[in-house]
């Protein structure tokens, strides 16, 4: 069995609303937020980030705050990705609080990481379908940015 690898793929800049809160979910408070743009960039592919995605959030106790976002890629050349992660975003109470309360935080002092999935019908990136991308994210005031790997 091979030791992963990963190949960068793209840092990927959301701009975001919100989040709301939609209320006590048992185990968290859920929110919720529109992805309403962003721009993505690597090697291989590069575009904006369209309007109507969206990330349901679940904030735990403490910060602990789990990701599940939706969102469409489409690229300067006009191909279009549809993309969905999952991530986990969590760290020391006192750290976490500060991320809640819009400062700069060094992303070395939380855990930020995703795990991706892609679909397109465009052909010129149909090697997308069968890649897994992890990422790790940072938050900022502007929204989230992530570096995008494909896990080989």
């Amino acid at each position: 069995m091979s030791e992963i690898q990963t190949e960068f793929l793209f840092e990927m800049r959301l701009a975001v609303t919100g989040p709301f809160d939609c209320g006590s979910a048992g185990s968290g408070e859920r929110r919720f937020a529109v992805v309403t743009g962003g721009r993505f960039e690597g090697p291989r592919l590069k575009g904006e980030v369209l309007n109507g995605g969206s990330d349901a959030l679940l904030v735990q106790p403490g910060g602990r705050t789990l990701l599940d976002v939706r969102a469409v890629l489409q690229t300067d050349d006009g191909a279009r990705i549809y993309v969905t992660y999952r991530g986990v975003r969590n760290g020391p109470a006192p750290v976490m609080a500060r991320l809640a309360a819009g400062e700069a935080v060094d992303p070395a002092e939380y855990y930020f990481r995703t795990a991706l999935f892609f679909e397109t019908g465009d052909a010129r990136y149909a090697w997308l379908n069968d890649v897994v991308g992890v990422g790790t994210g940072r938050r900022e005031k502007t929204g989230p940015i992530y570096r995008v790997f494909a896990v080989r």
